[in-house]
């Protein structure tokens, strides 16, 4: 078991007054699909976007700041992360149908979005039940599942900048492609703005249905993965190239492939985000020297070795 840190200056006390929560020397492990990771020098739990917004106006320029969601899709490595860690939680996790769009905060699982547009008749955002994590991170990554991203259903997003500034972005700024968006890295989401297509509640929750039966049949969806490890390469899958390279299975240390789909990785029970981490490479070193195709992290990796 890792010692928390302990810091000599007290970063907390040079940080603005919140209405949310700050926690110093907060684990992270337990926040993450892979639960595995080291502290966060101070976590804030911000309690709406306009104290988020002041937060970032007043936290002075030499503090790192790093953004989480639900921890679906992230490696925290084992020295954990310095300065600040954002998680955005109960204030930005509000679903609501407004004309004819649909609205849903930066931390609402993408799951409760596609299972409230059913209650409403709304089609189109189906696709979503099969995304894990929150709305913040699926418009990060322009993430996608069963046919769709979330460039096909985004009029637009909600940020709060490096500034401390809200704004709202247009599709065009969002700059969405393949499991990427052009938004700095700097900024955080707080609400995504989503097309409302009238439909069938009952066609609606068929879809539903079959999205979860195929998630279930082919994902280790109740294992401690952090969901697709490697974006698809142009023209080819990355399940496919790792299955090829003899690589269903393999095992460093308590991290392993997925026998259920090769593009998973799981914690056995006794992972390291060290393990992980390494069996990702070792997985890109080996597809690499087996086709010549360098497979790109979809997993977001943070923090520092331990």
């Amino acid at each position: 078991m890792m010692a928390l840190r302990t810091t000599s200056d007290r970063l907390i006390d040079r940080l603005p007054k919140v209405r949310g929560r700050l926690a110093e020397n907060a684990p992270l492990g337990p926040l993450t699909w892979f639960r595995v990771g080291g502290p966060a020098d101070v976590l804030f739990r911000p309690a709406d976007a306009e104290d988020l917004a002041q937060f970032i106006a007043g936290t002075p320029a030499d503090v790192p700041v790093t953004v989480i969601g639900v921890g679906s899709n992230l490696l925290v490595r084992d020295g954990g992360i310095r300065g600040v860690v954002i998680r955005l939680g109960r204030g930005f996790a509000e679903v609501k149908q407004a004309g004819d769009t649909v609205e849903a905060g930066a931390g609402a699982l993408d799951l409760n979005v596609a299972l409230s547009a059913q209650g409403w008749g709304v089609a189109g955002l189906e696709f979503m039940s099969g995304i894990p994590g929150t709305v913040g991170g699926a418009l990060r990554m322009n993430a996608g599942a069963y046919g769709r991203e979330m460039v096909d259903v985004t009029i637009a997003a909600e940020v709060v900048d490096d500034t401390g500034t809200l704004k709202r972005l247009t599709p065009a700024e969002l700059g969405h492609t393949y499991r990427h968006s052009a938004v700095p890295e700097s900024w955080i989401f707080t609400k995504a703005i989503l097309k409302a297509e009238p439909g069938d509640p009952q066609k609606i929750q068929e879809r539903l249905y079959e999205i979860r039966a195929q998630r279930e049949a082919s994902q280790p969806v109740r294992a401690r993965t952090g969901g697709s490890t490697f974006a698809n390469p142009p023209g080819a899958k990355a399940w496919e190239l790792i299955d090829k390279a003899g690589l269903r299975g393999f095992q460093v240390g308590g991290a392993q492939v997925s026998e259920k789909h090769c593009n998973f990785l799981i914690n056995t029970g006794e992972a390291t985000a060290t393990d992980i981490e390494k069996l990702g490479e070792e997985i890109r070193a080996r597809v690499k020297a087996m086709s010549g195709i360098e497979l790109r992290w979809e997993i977001r990796i943070v923090g520092e070795t331990a």
